[in-house]
């Protein structure tokens, strides 16, 4: 079959959902020289090789050196207004983009002084102008490339420390001036030069260009054929090859757009082929590719922020978010599986499928470069560097593979698609950052813990419906990192001290329900990126992805009652819990789409369908239910009340299809 993964018309899909324009041909060295800058500043200040010394000797001067070269590239890249995406650039965004670099300038060229002489408290006039301009600069660049929510509600926060005495009781605090403020802002290492940058300059650039480059080496290509070479053949085929190969690309990639993209041109046409609709082939792809960014080992860049919010390796967070991964495919494939069975969806013909040796005899080495990754991310605990030295391998075996070796265009474009994606994210993460910085200057972040922990009344179940509605609500208006910043410094804590969970799970369940937005309606830019490979609409494959990925709405409740599920407990506790939580995802999954394996159809008729499937529905989430703790009834007392309801079901089920097969004979009778 046919494995060409179009990228140039991949390419002008992503700038169309992501709204960047094409730079004229004069420019378009830009973001390719930007990229080569930035990867020799980074890798002189991991490596501390010493070459670049004036930029990277100081760490406040290399993490001002990032801002300063990515962000005039988003007044480039991105037009001030939607609309505006297909003309020229007008003068004023070169002049912001100019603006922009010579402010970005003069913070890496005196943060020397900025750090040894306190101007986070005390600065010079000029100093002052230039943080003045550099916060509404940022609060701009994080509209064009994040989204208007972002802007509004950075720019309002930022804005806090002016109004802290005035505003309402509970976030009520001591105000600062404007000078004040636009100097810790700019100034400060907890507000723009923060943890979100920390963590993208320190952890997150490496496995971005690494990203990149498994894309544009052929590494979606390699692995969607890996799919389809094992499971092509079998029943609803084609989308299960979907969920393989994005789980595959998604876990290395970290990007659910660039994953829908890459793998859901081959996997989408091949699931329509096999007459699934239009809008589910595109719910399914989506579902796989955000459910990738939750595999390990790379995820996305929210991952590495978690790290540094907790202060642990993220070989930790990688570690502990293997069984919910695990668990959240487990219940796409079981759905899928169901879904093809009740309406007897063949898979394609072993003839049209690629051979499984010779798939591996031309990518073997995506393999090893994963493994190698792994190794040094899990074994040596090499998070920094890991990615560079997989990078670096990945280039020297692909171009001694005849296969996808590169040529100077390939090069050029690689390094274009990596600045764009630095540029949006620095944008978003500087913007973010100050939201952060105004509540570390007002000392708000702990009130608004003890805010959330009062109205729960000290409950912790409440507590965990507040945070997952929260997150879900600015997953749905911002990205995903920054829904997440806010959340770990506004609402973690009080899960943490108010309800005596685990840290990590806290912080993972927050993660989670922030990643619910790219599956989610209004907003679902996975969804919507499918919908646009599919040629369905948008709403339509948005509501079939909530359906297909129905099990991630609950999967970080099971973790946050037991942490076991994310790898802390004894050995013996987390098999149990894995076990169980195993045969409830696969019941739960089984009812949403009517079919169980082993039973066959669950019902037949509107309502004897409805009851059979609510039993077996709550059947399942009993038994992944946790028991102890804050669940009031153990563990064996879960089992049983899931026995109850799931063995009647089973009976049902049976005398339906018994009689459905009794009224077939008597018909053709």
């Amino acid at each position: 079959m046919t494995t060409d993964t179009s990228p140039a018309n991949n390419q002008q899909v992503k700038e169309k959902i992501s709204q960047i324009r094409q730079l004229p041909p004069a420019l378009r060295w830009i973001p390719a020289t930007v990229t080569v800058i930035l990867m020799a500043m980074t890798l002189d200040y991991l490596f501390n090789v010493g070459l670049l010394t004036f930029v990277t000797g100081l760490e406040t001067q290399f993490y001002y050196a990032v801002v300063a070269l990515l962000l005039p590239l988003v007044f480039l890249l991105w037009p001030m207004r939607s609309r505006q995406q297909e003309q020229p650039i007008p003068w004023y965004d070169y002049l912001l983009s100019a603006i922009t670099l010579i402010v970005g300038g003069y913070f890496v060229y005196n943060a020397v002084p900025i750090l040894e002489r306190g101007w986070a408290f005390s600065a010079p006039e000029i100093a002052i102008y230039a943080s003045y301009a550099y916060w509404l600069l940022i609060i701009e660049a994080a509209r064009r490339a994040g989204g208007l929510p972002i802007a509004i509600i950075a720019g309002v926060f930022s804005l806090y420390p002016l109004v802290a005495d005035i505003v309402p009781g509970p976030i009520q605090a001591f105000p600062s001036t404007l000078e004040q403020t636009a100097m810790y802002h700019t100034m400060s290492t907890e507000s723009i030069m923060g943890v979100p940058l920390q963590a993208f300059a320190g952890l997150v650039i490496g496995f971005l260009v690494f990203g990149v480059v498994l894309q544009k080496s052929g590494g979606g290509k390699f692995f969607i054929n890996l799919a389809f070479a094992l499971l092509g053949h079998v029943r609803g085929g084609p989308a299960k090859v979907s969920i393989f190969s994005s789980g595959l690309m998604g876990s290395m990639s970290g990007s659910v757009i660039s994953n829908v993209l890459t793998t859901g041109v081959l996997s989408i046409p091949a699931m329509r082929r096999i007459g699934m609709s239009r809008s589910f082939a595109g719910g399914v792809e989506a579902c796989a590719s955000t459910g990738g960014v939750l595999m390990p080992p790379v995820m996305g860049a929210t991952a590495f922020v978690m790290a540094m919010f907790l202060d642990i390796p993220y070989s930790a967070v990688a570690l502990a978010a293997v069984i919910p991964s695990i668990l959240y495919f487990l219940g796409l494939f079981i759905q899928i599986d169901a879904y093809a069975a009740r309406h007897d969806i063949k898979g394609l013909p072993a003839v049209e499928l690629p051979s499984l040796w010779q798939t591996i005899k031309e990518g073997w080495y995506f393999i090893f470069v994963f493994a190698l990754l792994v190794w040094m991310l899990l074994i040596m605990q090499r998070e920094a560097v890991a990615p560079f030295y997989a990078t670096a391998l990945l280039l020297v075996l692909n171009q001694l593979s005849k296969h996808n070796r590169w040529g100077w265009k390939d090069v050029a474009d690689t390094l274009s698609s990596a600045a764009k994606l630095f540029a949006e994210l620095i944008a978003i993460l500087a913007g973010v950052g100050m939201l952060v910085g105004a509540l570390s200057m007002t000392g708000l972040s702990g009130t608004i813990a003890n805010d959330f922990i009062n109205i729960a009344g000290g409950s912790v179940p409440l507590l965990l419906i507040m945070g997952a509605v929260t997150s879900f609500v600015l997953g749905i208006g911002m990205t995903v990192t920054a829904a997440y910043i806010f959340l770990a410094v506004a609402l973690a804590p009080a899960l943490i001290q108010g309800g005596g969970l685990d840290p990590m799970a806290v912080h993972m369940f927050i993660l989670y329900w922030g990643m619910l937005s790219f599956i989610t309606p209004p907003v679902a830019l996975g969804a919507f990126a499918a919908a646009t490979v599919a040629g369905a609409r948008p709403m339509e494959t948005g509501l079939q992805a909530m359906r297909l990925g129905s099990v991630i709405y609950f999967i970080p409740f099971l973790f946050v009652l037991n942490p076991a599920l994310i790898m802390q407990g004894a050995p013996l506790m987390i098999v149990a819990v894995f076990i169980q939580a195993v045969i409830g995802i696969i019941l739960f999954a089984s009812a949403m789409q009517g079919y169980l394996m082993g039973v066959g159809r669950l019902g037949y008729g509107a309502l004897q369908e409805i009851v059979i499937r609510a039993l077996i529905l709550i059947a399942g989430l009993l038994l992944a239910l946790p028991g102890g703790g804050m669940v009031p009834l153990s563990q064996w007392e879960l089992i049983g009340l899931a026995a109850a309801a799931l063995v009647p079901g089973v009976l049902m089920a049976r005398l339906s299809q018994r009689h459905h097969r009794r009224s077939q004979s008597a018909s053709v009778a």
